[in-house]
């Protein structure tokens, strides 16, 4: 749908500068805007790759595993419905604490595993369980320690500090994290009240 809407918002667009005559800022528009796609993947490729090889450093030597085997004890308190030693606690902590370096591209296939494995352990095949509900809660307002991704952005656009932004992104995520799992708590519990 989405694809749909920028499509149209495209068409329209080129439209617009046929009939107004400036069909020639179209053709600038999309030769500078490549020009600044190919820089800002220049810039951020090679930080998303040593993150992403920070990360497949710590997996190999077991150290995620442990870090996940940490975070499975604080996981298990949001997600009583999980069997304790669930492969899924265990993708869902590698998920969060990839999450935490601002790595969402790396974060993904462990969260896509988690979902499998949530889905495994749902009764309702057609309808999220609450677990899945609160991963999903979890994972979108993930705390962000470090987002690689902004800081790499505000480089290529010439910020004098670009890790600036360090402790309000933490903060910032900190925030949504609290109130997303605070929502989803009091939502979950007006659910089973609903249902008994």
């Amino acid at each position: 749908m989405v694809s749909l809407i920028w499509g149209f918002l495209l068409l329209l667009g080129i439209f617009y500068s046929f009939i107004s005559g400036n069909l020639s800022l179209v053709n600038e528009e999309v030769l500078k805007s490549s020009a600044q796609a190919l820089e800002m993947f220049l810039t951020m490729f090679p930080v998303i790759v040593l993150w992403m090889g920070l990360m497949q450093i710590a997996s190999d030597s077991g150290l995620l595993k442990k870090i996940s085997y940490k975070f499975s004890f604080i996981l298990k308190r949001l997600f009583p419905s999980i069997p304790d030693g669930h492969e899924a606690l265990g993708l869902i902590a590698s998920n969060i604490i990839v999450n935490m370096v601002g790595l969402g591209s790396a974060a993904t296939p462990f969260g896509l595993k988690a979902m499998e494995k949530l889905q495994e352990l749902n009764d309702e095949k057609d309808t999220a369980s609450e677990a899945m509900i609160t991963f999903l809660v979890l994972n979108t307002s993930g705390v962000t320690l470090i987002p690689t991704s902004i800081i790499s952005l505000r480089a290529l656009y010439g910020s004098s500090d670009p890790s600036g932004i360090i402790s309000m992104a933490l903060m910032a995520t900190a925030c949504a994290s609290v109130a997303g799992l605070t929502m989803d708590y009091f939502i979950r519990k007006k659910n089973k009240k609903t249902v008994k």
